[in-house]
């Protein structure tokens, strides 16, 4: 299967949040949807979800335009939406057969999920009498239930300690070997880059950047190096390169480990040694630099305050949460 969202516009009365989002992601892989409090992010989900109509543009599945149908699609949302005054084992079944299963099948995918998360103990109990951590395996089982083709996880990492963390890691990685399709959002850039191949920023409800994650590290990484030294601090070194070699290295800053540089256009890396030599540096380290995804998204998405638009966007997605739950509109 591949999803497809070409050119996808949505406004807000006459505020426009998304501005021609397009994308791809396919089965079998995990895509890594990433923005700042308010960037889009939430509207994209909820309009692939059918919850919003998008003003412009289209979805499409495998070529076809898409329409979510009973259970295909599964949200694991950042707030938790199921029943905190109900079981369990109740709300998991009617959720279930509100995605399309008959009784006999929601009661098996109820005790196949909550036994493969390890909370069948709790199939009897009132959500809201479980620890955090629980409630978060809980939403994923509701959020599996109906054997979704398409599973959007929001956040999914939260509250969840790391024994835990690794059942949920474990779960993610059969969702992508059973040819799912996986739609990954969260801040936590470690998980995003141990699950998803490909990834798209989103700034202000535009593509900010897209691709393969191996690629666009490669390629962020192309001119940046490292540098350390046997007989300066790494701090000493930087107002080393910040003065002495400003005509051939922009400083990027500095980590735990190293100083960062860009070379800038036309220097060759020797050059850059042979002037650091000059100046009595005694070279520790000087090599290519691997950037993290934080490193990447921070230096695409920049520390600017958030728009309006941001904020517009969260206030009108509550909305329809008010009214009839995600769950009940994602599953119908």
């Amino acid at each position: 299967m591949k999803l497809e969202l070409k050119d996808i516009r949505k406004s807000f009365e006459d505020k426009e949040i998304l501005h021609d989002i397009s994308f791809s992601v396919e089965s079998g892989r995990a895509l890594g949807l990433l923005g700042r409090n308010g960037a889009g992010k939430t509207t994209t989900i909820r309009i692939i979800m059918d919850v919003f109509h998008a003003n412009s543009g289209e979805i499409l599945l495998d070529g076809e335009k898409f329409t979510p149908k009973s259970g295909q699609v599964g949200y694991l949302p950042e707030e938790r939406g199921l029943y905190p005054k109900k079981t369990v084992y109740d709300q998991m079944v009617y959720l279930g057969m509100l995605r399309g299963l008959n009784k006999k099948q929601a009661d098996a995918n109820t005790k196949k999920w909550l036994e493969r998360l390890e909370v069948s103990e709790y199939e009897k109990r009132k959500l809201d009498t479980l620890s955090k951590g629980n409630q978060q395996k809980i939403q994923l089982a509701a959020t599996l239930v109906g054997d979704p083709e398409i599973v959007i996880l929001d956040e999914p990492f939260s509250g969840l300690d790391p024994v835990n963390s690794q059942i949920l890691k474990d779960v993610i990685r059969e969702l992508i070997a059973d040819g799912k399709i996986v739609i990954f959002s969260s801040h936590q850039m470690s998980y995003v880059e141990e699950f998803c191949e490909d990834i798209v920023i989103i700034n202000h409800g535009e593509i900010a950047l897209a691709g393969n994650l191996d690629e666009i590290k490669e390629e962020y990484a192309r001119e940046r190096k490292v540098i350390s030294a046997e007989n300066y601090s790494l701090s000493e070194l930087m107002d080393i390169c910040r003065e002495k070699l400003s005509d051939m290295v922009d400083v990027q800053g500095m980590n735990k480990h190293f100083v960062i540089v860009t070379l800038k256009e036309n220097i060759d890396q020797w050059k850059v040694l042979d002037a650091l030599k000059k100046q009595n540096v005694n070279i520790k380290t000087f090599g290519v630099y691997e950037p993290s995804l934080n490193d990447i998204f921070v230096s695409r998405v920049g520390e600017e305050e958030e728009e309006a638009e941001g904020e517009k966007e969260d206030n009108e997605q509550k909305e329809p949460e008010k009214k009839f739950g995600l769950f009940r509109k994602a599953g119908r």
